[in-house]
C-alpha cells in the first residue's frame, strides 16, 4: 500500500515537473513574441518618421523657388535646413543634395559612343579617390550603383567611395557647377584643388547664373576649360533622413525629381540604408 502511494506520488511530481516545464516554455514563447512584436512596431514607427520627414523635405524642395530655366545654388532654402528636428519624441536628421552636382555616370555614353569629355573626368575622380582605371559596363544606362560589382575588383568598399561623388541620371544631365562639391569640380580639364576651393568660396556669395559666367571666371583664365556637360540648374534631388527614437535608428533616402514640364516632384527610388560603424552609438 505504502509503495502504492509512493509511485502514485512519483507521477503527480512527474505530471508537475511536466507542466511547469510546458508552461515556462509557453512564458518564454510568450515572451519572444512580445519582444519581436515589439521591435515590429518601432520599426513600422521609425519608418512612419522618415516618410514623414522626407515629405517634410519635398515641401521645403516646392518652396525653394526652383524654376527649370533658373540657377539652382546653395543659397535656397534646401540647402540651408537645420540639423535637427523633434518628432513624437524622436530625432530627425534631415538632409538634401544636389544630384546634378555629383558626376553623372550615364553620361559617359552619349548615342551609343563613349563620350571623351565625361571619360576624362570619370578618370581624374578616380585618380582623385586612390582607385584603379575603371571601364564601364556598356550595358546602357545604369539604374543600381551596385551594377558596378560587374567590373572585376569592385567591391563594397570601392562602392561606398564612389557613392559621395556620382550620380546615375538621364544621359543628357548636366553637372550643376553652383553644387558640384570641390572633389568634383577638380575632375574639369585643367582644374586644380585650389581654384577648385576658391571658386567653392566664391559661389556661396555669389552663385553663377550661367555656365559662361562660370568659365569666363578670372579664376579659370588660361585653363581652356571645357564648358561640355555644364550647368547651373537641376532637376533632381536626394533627401537624407536619419531617425533615431530611443535605442533604435533608421535611414532613409530618397532620390527625387522634377518634372521638367508639369513640375511636380516624384519619388524615384526609396532605400532604406545601414547606418557605417563609425555612427552607431
Amino acid at each position: 500500500m505504502k509503495r502504492q502511494r509512493g509511485v502514485a506520488l512519483i507521477s503527480v511530481l512527474l505530471v508537475l515537473s511536466l507542466a511547469l516545464l510546458l508552461v515556462g516554455g509557453l512564458l518564454r514563447s510568450h515572451r519572444l513574441l512580445l519582444h519581436s512584436s515589439a521591435q515590429q512596431l518601432q520599426q513600422v514607427q521609425l519608418r512612419q518618421l522618415g516618410l514623414a520627414g522626407e515629405d517634410w523635405a519635398r515641401v521645403v524642395l516646392e518652396n525653394s523657388g526652383i524654376t527649370p530655366s533658373g540657377p539652382v545654388d546653395l543659397s535656397q532654402d534646401w540647402a540651408r535646413l537645420g540639423p535637427v528636428m523633434e518628432m513624437d519624441g524622436a530625432e530627425l536628421r534631415i538632409g538634401i543634395e544636389d544630384l546634378s552636382g555629383h558626376l553623372n555616370l550615364n553620361g559617359l555614353l552619349a548615342q551609343g559612343q563613349i563620350d571623351q569629355v565625361t571619360l576624362g573626368r570619370w578618370t581624374r575622380l578616380l585618380a582623385s579617390l586612390d582607385l584603379p582605371p575603371l571601364s564601364l559596363p556598356q550595358v546602357g544606362p545604369m539604374q543600381e550603383l551596385s551594377q558596378l560589382r560587374l567590373l572585376p575588383g569592385v567591391d563594397g568598399p570601392i562602392l561606398r567611395r564612389l557613392e559621395p561623388w556620382v550620380a546615375l541620371l538621364p544621359k543628357d544631365a548636366r553637372m550643376n557647377i553652383n553644387t558640384a562639391p570641390q572633389r568634383v569640380l577638380m575632375t574639369l580639364d585643367g582644374m586644380e584643388a585650389g581654384a577648385a576651393q576658391a571658386l567653392v568660396n566664391q559661389r556661396r556669395h555669389a552663385p553663377y547664373p550661367s555656365v559662361q559666367a562660370f568659365t569666363n571666371d578670372p579664376l579659370l583664365s588660361g585653363m581652356g576649360l571645357s564648358s561640355h556637360g555644364l550647368g547651373v540648374g537641376s532637376r533632381w534631388f536626394r533627401i537624407t533622413v536619419s531617425v533615431t527614437h530611443a535605442d533604435s535608428r533608421l535611414r532613409l533616402a530618397s532620390d527625387i525629381e522634377r518634372d521638367a514640364v508639369s513640375g511636380r516632384w516624384t519619388v524615384r527610388q526609396r532605400r532604406f540604408l545601414p547606418f557605417s560603424p563609425s555612427e552607431l552609438p
